[in-house]
């Protein structure tokens, strides 16, 4: 069993990016995000929707299940600079298969796949290009801590600043390697005095 001191992100996989147009022209930017799970749809979805179960993973927590199309919640960013309360409405939850809602103006689509004995979960939201790095090296540690909580070997959620004692810098880099876009200075340094 790992403890959380010993957790380190394996290397960048199973991400894309797609851009596409939206209806008004502009760049719309979605990234996709794959990872084969060694747990049953019903853990996955349970971990997707139950407010306790995001408190121990996900980047923000949940007022209630967003297991329910209709069910408005609002979803509470952790580890962000400043307080960030999104009310969202679940518009689809076809139980172990489907899950969609918005998340601070942003898509968020959950599919589940039963994939030899496990779960294929593939997250697709769109995103800021200048985020996209950044949003991949996040949601691939959220990632790795489900899949530790699901085994039943949690380390406790890693998100926002925390995240940079845990690979995300490297991680970032290597995202944004592979999707050809530069690296932007995160953390931002503080200005040189002149």
């Amino acid at each position: 069993m790992i403890d959380r001191e010993q957790y380190t992100p394996g290397p960048a996989s199973g991400a894309q990016v797609r851009k596409d147009r939206g209806q008004n022209g502009e760049e719309k930017w979605t990234l996709i995000l794959v990872r084969e799970l060694r747990h049953s749809p019903e853990k996955v979805w349970q971990a997707l929707t139950d407010p306790a179960h995001l408190r121990e993973w996900a980047p923000f927590d949940s007022d209630g299940s967003l297991g329910t199309v209709g069910n408005t919640v609002k979803l509470t960013t952790v580890g962000a600079p400043a307080l960030r309360v999104t009310e969202t409405t679940v518009t689809r939850a076809d139980a172990l298969e489907v899950l969609e809602y918005k998340w601070g103006g942003f898509d968020m689509r959950w599919e589940l796949e039963a994939w030899d004995g496990g779960t294929r979960l593939t997250l697709w939201t769109n995103i800021g290009h200048r985020f996209i790095a950044m949003g991949a090296a996040g949601w691939h540690i959220c990632f790795d801590v489900l899949d530790r909580l699901l085994a039943g070997q949690p380390i406790g959620r890693i998100v926002g600043p925390e995240a940079m004692k845990f690979g995300w810098q490297r991680l970032n880099a290597e995202y944004a390697r592979q999707f050809g876009i530069e690296t932007p200075d995160w953390p931002p340094h503080a200005a040189q005095k002149s």
